[in-house]
């Protein structure tokens, strides 16, 4: 399977256009980051903008992407259906981030409704393509991205009704709102896709035995969100935390073979290193998640530990998947041939290690109980390496919509 697209076909174009809403939100997290001391909402208005805005729209037009290359689909030959999603999708981004920074719930109601729609219409494309597919070794990869979008879609009316519930059950729906959606649309999603991305991010053949470990992994990881779900809404932690071991032997199953493949061919690029560093941080976050339900004193308690766990989780685990995928997919995406791939891909590469080892040496320290100047300076190291892919990211994507 080859993630190259040839610009001629169409497939370019949609990427210059599409890939620029991730960016665009990650933009808006930089300023909401800049300007935070003024905005009584910003930390609610980040975590938003990272996973219902840069993350979501990336899932959605990435995981379309890789079920047409597994599923050996037909390129199809317009996009309106999938602009139609998107725009439904970021209309209700708009109304969701608008409602948490008035403090209204009914732009908030009103977004989600969209959102809601958007997944749908992206399940049933997903589900008519498995339909129409003959069977192919990656198929799972698709099933994966299946039950991540149903896990979403129960995540949403679950964050619609936040805006209205009252004080006495909202945190139980904060954690089942947070867990059901980290874990399974953005976990989900992450575990399928790399069965494919991770080799030929590394450059080499896929390790024996990790599509049957996929497979393997796809059923204790569904049955881990169930169960954590139904865990914290009816507050039993144990049954919550045996929810998310569940979940983290899913992802040490499906990591043996990653793990064997990096052995047979260090990664060397910011991509690799990016989601290499991810995946130890996914497994430090539900270590964390464990710990705050298992010592918390009630639904109330754990909901205010919960942003010990987000740390990891989004800016260890969410975001450096996503950059990482972003660096390499991107100048593959463009077109252009090889030439202008590998100028690309060197752009994006630039000063990679850098990057990778200042982002977590400041999340190792951020984590940590120290005084708040260290946090601050820990904070601005990692929006500098945000910036640092950003910059040329834009760049690249601008001077590829400009070219005839």
């Amino acid at each position: 399977m080859t993630t190259t697209v040839d610009g001629r076909t169409g497939r370019a174009s949609w990427h210059r256009r599409a890939g620029l809403l991730p960016l665009v939100y990650l933009c808006a997290l930089v300023v909401v980051a800049m300007i935070h001391p003024v905005l009584p909402a910003w930390r609610w208005l980040a975590v938003h903008l990272l996973l219902l805005g840069a993350v979501t729209n990336a899932i959605m037009v990435w995981s379309a992407h890789f079920t047409v290359a597994v599923l050996r689909c037909p390129a199809p030959a317009r996009r309106r259906g999938e602009a139609l999603r998107l725009a439904v999708l970021n209309l209700g981004v708009a109304g969701v981030l608008t409602a948490g920074a008035t403090d209204r719930p009914e732009p908030g109601i009103a977004g989600a409704a969209l959102v809601f729609a958007a997944v749908v219409a992206h399940l049933a494309w997903l589900a008519g393509r498995l339909r129409a597919a003959l069977p192919a070794r990656f198929t799972v990869t698709v099933h994966y991205y299946v039950a991540a979008a149903t896990a979403l879609l129960t995540g949403i009316p679950v964050g619609a009704w936040m805006l209205v519930a009252d004080d006495t059950g909202r945190p139980r729906l904060v954690l089942f709102h947070a867990h059901v959606n980290l874990l399974g649309w953005v976990t989900l999603t992450v575990l399928g896709t790399l069965l494919t991305l991770w080799p030929t991010v590394l450059r080499t053949r896929m390790a024996d035995g990790a599509v049957a470990a996929a497979r393997r992994a796809l059923p204790p990881a569904v049955a881990g969100i169930v169960l954590l779900g139904i865990a914290v809404l009816a507050w039993w932690p144990p049954p919550a935390v045996g929810g998310l071991a569940l979940i983290a032997a899913a992802v040490v199953v499906t990591a043996v073979p990653a793990v064997r493949a990096a052995r047979g061919r260090t990664p060397a690029s910011f991509s690799a290193w990016s989601i290499a560093a991810a995946g130890g941080w996914l497994l430090v976050a539900l270590g964390v998640d464990a710990w705050c339900l298992l010592s918390a004193a009630g639904p109330a308690a754990a909901a205010d530990r919960f942003g010990a766990v987000l740390i990891p989780l989004l800016a260890g685990f969410v975001a450096q998947t996503l950059l990482g995928a972003l660096a390499y997919l991107l100048p593959m995406a463009l077109g252009g041939g090889p030439a202008a791939v590998r100028d690309r891909t060197e752009r994006l590469d630039r000063h990679g290690a850098q990057r990778v080892a200042m982002t977590n040496a400041a999340l190792a320290v951020f984590v940590l109980p120290v005084p708040p100047y260290v946090r601050i300076t820990t904070s601005v190291l990692i929006l500098a390496a945000l910036l640092q892919f950003l910059v040329p990211a834009l760049r690249i994507l601008l001077a590829a919509r400009s070219r005839p």
